[in-house]
């Protein structure tokens, strides 16, 4: 029986706090609930802390295999709680869907569904490093035996939680990575995590070849080429004399059957990802639906099927995880991955789902990195990760623990809170942006303005370089080379897709060695139109299937440069200290080298031998540049102020913003709810700083996060930056 004294403190507790159930202006908490994690004694506890310090948003793993235990037989007692304690503290819940950690029953009645390995090898029930609970990594929902005992758990859930008042919604497809039908990316390397110099993976154990996944891929073929005498000709395998003999290749390369295969594997992964969605709103049509990916498009495309532009079309609002440890602590590669999500997400919210709040111990990817590079962060650290995410525009912040886990490789890793759910300096700064943000609506009305520049993202020329190296090293270390070349100018650059280049005056386009014929057709269009476009070299020496052109720059792209292919060097190992002069500017270029003969346009570049290094052609009403090499993945090594200047020199007109210090960074952000400037220190020492803002004309700046003084005129602006802090004046 509930006494009568803790009936009214419970009463007037959940009056407290239901502002953050009724009105979430900025959702703000963590990853709470996985089954093995937290101890039960504690929950109560735990929720009353969280929203104490202001917290109004909690996920919940919800596995397959921790809540169907015997086939038809489900036990929500836990999740039950959950959502009744956060009606009871003003939280709201998200649950996520795990069918990614299939029953063990289902492992005993379903064994043709477990996944298969092009080497043969089959899946079979296994903990998971971040839930110690069974049933990972599944079993493939190709199968649709599977697939409908499944979706029958979803419409359980769905319908269990759809009327609860806590319940905010769903998110489906944890981290956005493969599984389902189109592969397991079982391997999850630490070169997977770390923007370094051995980006990707290569091909190793890839998921999934059983039957089912077979069958789909065979319908998926006969729907892209019509017939099966039209894949015998792209597939130059003129033998097939029936569908039962077309298999996926198992062995790689850069081949028409191996890019169909992990094509493939991409479409099918979000056609399982829109399967889940529908399944939960035809139970489900009022609350949200969610989703967050690893921002790791530019890298894990091929291997793990990550597109965060198809995942983010997909659902409501969108997010990512960012743990800090796992990469390193240049604010440039958390910028980097908030601005990709952001250009992926279109418009739509979208939240830093997963940030990193506590230590991460024993793993690879932290190993030989000192404890100030977010191994052990402190609460300053915690300031600036989320300066450094809002500055970039997310409309919501999640810890990846609200405390850490007690089991597995990742225990102790990842919470604001202490082991025991205890606070530390660390949830005290978490609470105070928790409040922050939600007691300042109009600063989520206003978004980033548009970048100065936009680096754009071709997914077959990722695909390729996968399927021609083995990994997608050249790829992704072109592309953040490029990202971290504009960045260091005071640059802002933005992602955008090859679909929609003409939102942008000038693009950026690297490793574009392999590009579709329509693509080619979009990026001659775009220059056409009026269009700034710099590409990297070799754009498009490989067109569709793989399939090198004779005539360099393939696909007719030779008109839109103004210059035709007169030598050609493919020895990476040979040019890593490859340099050119290009408009001035001594930089340094990798991987290939390619040599021009202008035609319409006019030489401005030159390798140390005196030979055509760039050109610049007017084309249409646009203009192109061709740089013979990939001055990004040359920056991304050594970076030079050479190449800085060069890449600055890009761009068509001048920057939005610039920083006297270039260790500072600031975003303009604009729209209904005003004008304001976001300044981030990510130093260990105090900035004073001159900022001068393009086409500004403001008379003062009232710093909403500090209290700082900053001193306007125009469109110049000084202030005093505390380390690794940051402030946000509103412009006026």
């Amino acid at each position: 029986m509930v006494s009568l004294t803790r009936l009214c403190w419970a009463v007037a507790l959940s009056a407290q706090f239901s502002f953050a159930a009724q009105d979430l202006v900025f959702p703000y908490g963590a990853v709470y609930f996985r089954k093995s994690n937290p101890p039960e004694p504690d929950w109560e506890r735990d929720h009353k802390n969280a929203a104490q310090i202001g917290m109004n948003m909690f996920r919940h793993w919800v596995m397959w295999s921790a809540v169907e235990i015997a086939p038809g037989q489900y036990d929500w007692r836990d999740y039950d709680r959950m959502l009744d304690l956060e009606g009871r503290y003003g939280i709201k819940a998200v649950l996520a869907e795990m069918v990614t950690a299939a029953p063990e029953w289902a492992f005993r009645m379903y064994p043709e569904a477990r996944f298969e390995a092009q080497d043969g090898y089959k899946g079979v029930p296994e903990y998971s490093g971040s839930s110690a609970t069974g049933g990972f990594p599944g079993l493939c929902l190709d199968n649709p035996d599977v697939r409908a005992r499944a979706g029958a758990f979803l419409k359980a859930l769905a319908t269990r939680y759809k009327d609860n008042p806590a319940l905010y919604g769903y998110d489906l497809w944890n981290e956005g990575n493969t599984s389902g039908g189109a592969g397991v990316y079982f391997q999850t390397a630490s070169s997977a995590y770390i923007p370094n110099e051995h980006h990707g993976t290569g091909v190793g154990r890839m998921y999934c070849y059983c039957p089912a996944s077979i069958a789909e891929f065979r319908k998926w073929l006969e729907k892209k080429y019509g017939s099966l005498d039209e894949l015998r000709k792209a597939w130059r395998r003129y033998s097939f004399a029936d569908w039962k003999d077309v298999q996926p290749s198992r062995t790689g390369g850069p081949y028409p059957d191996w890019l169909d295969w992990v094509e493939f594997k991409e479409d099918r992964a979000h056609e399982l990802l829109r399967w889940r969605k529908e399944i939960i709103r035809s139970v489900d049509t009022k609350n949200k639906i969610t989703m967050h990916g690893l921002a790791y498009a530019i890298e894990l495309l091929p291997s793990a099927s990550a597109n965060d532009w198809r995942a983010a079309a997909e659902v409501d609002s969108y997010g990512f995880t960012w743990v800090n440890a796992r990469k390193g602590n240049e604010p440039w590669k958390q910028y980097h991955a908030v601005d990709l999500v952001r250009a992926a997400s279109r418009g739509k919210p979208f939240w830093h789902a997963e940030m990193q709040g506590g230590p991460l111990w024993l793993a690879s990817e932290v190993t030989n990195r000192p404890l100030e590079d977010a191994r052990k962060p402190d609460a300053d650290d915690v300031r600036v990760w989320n300066l450094v995410s809002m500055s970039g525009g997310v409309s919501g912040v999640l810890y990846l623990r609200y405390r850490p886990l007690l089991d597995g490789p990742l225990f102790g890793a990842f919470g604001p809170f202490a082991m025991d759910g205890s606070p530390t300096p660390r949830s005290e700064m978490a609470g105070k942006f928790a409040k922050w943000a939600n007691a300042n609506p109009d600063l989520w009305k206003s978004p980033p303005v548009k970048g100065d520049i936009a680096i754009v993202f071709v997914p077959e020329a990722e695909r390729f370089n996968y399927a021609q190296q083995g990994n997608t090293s050249y790829y992704a270390t072109s592309a953040r080379g490029a990202y971290k070349a504009f960045f260091d100018s005071d640059i802002q650059p933005d992602w955008v897709h090859i679909d929609n280049i003409e939102e942008y005056r000038a693009v950026y386009l690297p490793y574009p060695v392999m590009v579709t014929a329509k693509t080619a057709a979009k990026l001659r269009a775009y220059v056409q139109n009026g269009g700034t476009l710099i590409s990297e070299g070799l754009p498009g020496y490989f067109g569709d299937g793989g399939h090198a052109g004779a005539t360099q720059p393939n696909l007719g792209l030779q008109d839109v440069f103004g210059a035709t292919e007169q030598d050609v060097d493919f020895t990476p190992d040979l040019l890593e200290n490859l340099t050119l002069r290009v408009d001035g500017h001594t930089i340094g270029g990798r991987y290939f080298k390619q040599v021009y003969r202008p035609t319409t346009g006019k030489a401005i570049g030159q390798y140390a031998n005196g030979s055509v290094a760039a050109v610049q052609n007017r084309f249409g009403k646009g203009t192109a540049i061709l740089i013979g090499t990939f001055p990004g993945a040359s920056y991304f090594k050594k970076p030079t102020e050479e190449a800085r200047a060069l890449f600055q020199s890009l761009l068509p007109e001048k920057q939005h913003v610039t920083v006297s210090d270039c260790q500072v960074t600031a975003r303009l952000h604009q729209g209904s709810g005003g004008s304001f400037l976001w300044v981030v220190n990510p130093t260990r020492d105090p900035k004073s700083v001159s900022i001068h803002v393009n086409k500004g004309a403001w008379k003062s700046g009232t710093d909403m996060w500090g209290g700082n003084n900053a001193q306007v005129n125009g469109d110049s602006i000084r202030v005093t930056v505390p380390e690794r802090d940051g402030v946000v004046l509103r412009l006026e």
